[in-house]
């Protein structure tokens, strides 16, 4: 049995952990989902096929640069983008239950209590005018039967778990007496506030100092350990994935570029994005005078080109790369690009013989 970790008298929610048939069942599963956006310029095709399953207990790594369609994937299937100028396609389900389009009463009932979200800016998603106690309680009460009274020492409890020193007197306090890290932290107590199945954690580290960053990070993985739920993470960072993630999913202009477990996405990355980005992480031991960079900037989403989204920057783009790939590849690595395996290994080999050269010079 899982139960709330709070001592107070009443339980936000208990449930029985999966049996071994239901565990076998991904807790989500992303199916061909597409996001675009209706503008005066064109459409935006934001996100472009994306499918993916997070296991229960699981950690899914999304990565990419800026505009590649990670947090909007994302809050699509929180049903967070609704406006009338938005077409969402596809199947997203959740505990086998199809979850895309539902009306906003039902979608409710589910984000923040089944489903969770750590947004990127911790400022503004706490509102300026109540008290961060307030602000936790609230979404307790919304969720559950508390009263005000249990509602707030369920809180205080979140603000010590993770880490706030002294919540009985920080409960009080608005989120602009707190650092940008405990303001994170503040982000993650409310998210974790009704024992939530799965955790998405948008970037959750980008504004932090590199300290504070590993630091929310243990408190992420801590924290999973406690509650028993399945994360994705969004990030932009490599080092974020290989210290974090299970399996990870890179994305570009909106669609997958690379998807497997993380030692194999790491250790035997296949697309050339995927080398690229790997390629841009500083490395203490590396005597380079300057940074790996992916050539190029990343395409308009307005102007996507034919056939690979990746071609225009791409270093071994060839004819086959005027049509799109899809995805292929076995036991669970698989990435979008048309060359052929031998082809990728010897090029891999090349680049990492190159940097081992320089680094020995």
């Amino acid at each position: 049995m899982r139960s709330s970790t709070s001592s107070t008298p009443f339980s936000i929610r208990e449930f029985d952990l999966p049996d071994e048939t239901a565990s076998t069942q991904p807790l989500l599963e992303v199916d061909d989902l597409r996001v675009s956006f209706a503008t005066r310029g064109g459409v935006v095709q934001a996100v472009d096929g994306l499918s993916l399953q997070v296991g229960r207990r699981e950690v899914v790594g999304i990565v990419g640069e800026s505009g590649s369609g990670k947090s909007v994937a994302m809050y699509s299937l929180l049903g967070l983008v609704r406006d009338s100028n938005v077409t969402i396609t596809g199947r997203v389900r959740f505990e086998g239950r199809d979850i895309l389009g539902l009306p906003d009463q039902e979608m409710r009932s589910i984000r923040g209590h089944d489903i969770a979200m750590i947004f990127q800016d911790p400022m503004t998603a706490l509102t300026p005018v109540y008290n961060v106690g307030w602000q936790i309680a609230e979404q307790i009460r919304a969720h559950g039967t508390a009263t005000k009274q249990q509602a707030r020492t369920r809180a205080i409890e979140l603000l010590g778990e993770v880490g706030i020193p002294d919540p009985a007197r920080r409960i009080d306090q608005y989120p602009h007496e707190f650092s940008g890290g405990m303001r994170q932290r503040v982000v993650i107590a409310m998210a974790l506030s009704c024992n939530p199945k799965l955790l998405i954690a948008d970037e959750p580290t980008t504004a932090l100092d590199v300290t504070t960053q590993a630091q929310i990070l243990d408190l992420m993985s801590t924290l999973q350990d406690s509650y028993n739920s399945s994360i994705v993470i969004i990030t932009h960072d490599m080092g974020v994935i290989s210290e974090m993630a299970d399996r990870v999913v890179v994305m570009y202009a909106g669609r997958p570029a690379e998807i497997g477990a993380k030692r194999d996405v790491i250790r035997s990355p296949r697309h050339p994005y995927t080398w690229g980005l790997l390629g841009a992480v500083p490395r203490v031991e590396s005597k380079r005078s300057r940074l790996v960079t992916i050539p190029g900037t990343p395409v308009s989403p307005l102007d996507v080109p034919a056939g690979c989204a990746f071609g225009p920057r791409c270093d071994y783009r060839f004819d086959a790369c005027s049509e799109r790939p899809a995805l292929r590849g076995d036991g669970g690595h698989q990435d979008a690009c048309w060359l052929d395996e031998r082809q990728k290994v010897a090029i891999r080999q090349r680049v990492e013989s190159s940097i081992g050269s320089e680094n020995a010079s």
